[in-house]
C-alpha cells in the first residue's frame, strides 16, 4: 500500500538555472545534483527537477506544486523582491486558504497556500 509521497518532479529546460531559482530565490534546501536531476528536501518529501520530458504547450495535465507557508502576503513580498512575478493572488478561497500563483522559469505552475485551519477542517467536515 502507499505509505507517503516520495517525491514530486518537474521538467525544466536548464537544470543549473532551475536549481538557482529553487535554491536561491525560493530558498529550498538542495540535497544533491546527479546528472540531469536535482533533488531538494521539503519537509521530508523530495522535490525533483529533471531535464527530460515535454515543456511545449499545451501541457495537458500539468501539475501544480503547492507550497504551504505561514503568511502568503509576506512570502509574496519577499519573493517579489527576488524577481518572482505572480500570476494570481494573493486571494482568499472558500475552503480556508489564502493562495497566490506564479511560474518558475520553465512555466511550471507553483502555488503558495496559507491555511486558516479551522475553516479548512470545517469545510472538509461538511464535504465542501
Amino acid at each position: 500500500m502507499i505509505r507517503r509521497i516520495w517525491d514530486v518532479t518537474l521538467t525544466v529546460r536548464d537544470l543549473e538555472q532551475a536549481v538557482k531559482f529553487y535554491r536561491d530565490v525560493l530558498g529550498l534546501e538542495l540535497k544533491y545534483v546527479f546528472g540531469d536531476y536535482a533533488g531538494f528536501d521539503i519537509g521530508g518529501v523530495e522535490f525533483g527537477l529533471k531535464t527530460w520530458g515535454e515543456l511545449e504547450p499545451p501541457r495537458k495535465g500539468e501539475p501544480v506544486v503547492n507550497f504551504l507557508v505561514d503568511d502568503v502576503d509576506r512570502t509574496c513580498k519577499e519573493l517579489s523582491a527576488r524577481g518572482v512575478q505572480f500570476t494570481a493572488g494573493p486571494e482568499d478561497t472558500p475552503w480556508g486558504g489564502r493562495i497566490a500563483l506564479f511560474k518558475d522559469p520553465d512555466g511550471n505552475t507553483l502555488q503558495l497556500t496559507q491555511l486558516d485551519w479551522r475553516k479548512y477542517f470545517s469545510t472538509c467536515a461538511r464535504g465542501g
